[in-house]
């Protein structure tokens, strides 16, 4: 596995041990299975960034703390730069770039995501956490399924949803597909 997701599991188990809590109460405290969380504390599985955000926000610490391992520091305002953002790589399929890192105490998390085409018989993974999300294309073609419900979305297109529902997206006609994600 990814050498970032690697990271990223060891800081998710530092702060468990930090707080000295077990991997049952953040599970469950996160609406986990006790596998799932073990697996991602594990650093050979692709941690979803709607998990990382869980654990954030459970115990208030910064999205950020636990993607890139460090503090946001800036209060008034916090410039990104084209194509300057601090991004991971969960997979080949997906990269996250992040638009507001250094912000500290945000409200909502913006993303720049990218999304590699798979085999169109690879099914999409989904994922749900609390709060909402809005998706703008910026590139490319994207089947965006919330709850079971297939919607197709094309360059210029945005949507705006409640995340708990399962959702998950894939890269259309062969291509990689660009949106901002803005999960609140």
């Amino acid at each position: 596995m990814n050498e970032q997701i690697r990271q990223i599991a060891e800081r998710l188990r530092g702060l468990r041990e930090v707080l000295e809590l077990s991997a049952e109460d953040v599970a469950k405290a996160c609406e986990l299975s006790i596998d799932e969380y073990r697996l991602a504390e594990s650093g050979e599985y692709d941690i979803s960034v709607s998990m990382l955000q869980k654990v954030a926000r459970i115990y208030k610490v910064e999205l950020d703390t636990l993607l890139f391992g460090q503090e946001p520091k800036m209060s008034s305002f916090f410039l990104t730069r084209a194509g300057m953002g601090t991004s991971i790589e969960r997979t080949k399929a997906y990269k996250y770039q992040s638009l507001a890192a250094g912000f500290m105490n945000r409200k909502a998390d913006p993303f720049i995501v990218t999304v590699e085409p798979t085999n169109p018989e690879t099914p999409i993974h989904f994922n749900s956490h609390t709060g909402q999300e809005f998706n703008l294309i910026i590139s490319g073609k994207m089947l965006l399924n919330i709850n079971g419900k297939e919607l197709i979305l094309n360059e210029g297109d945005s949507i705006y949803f409640d995340s708990k529902q399962p959702h998950g997206m894939k890269a259309l006609d062969g291509k990689s597909v660009k949106f901002l994600a803005v999960i609140i």
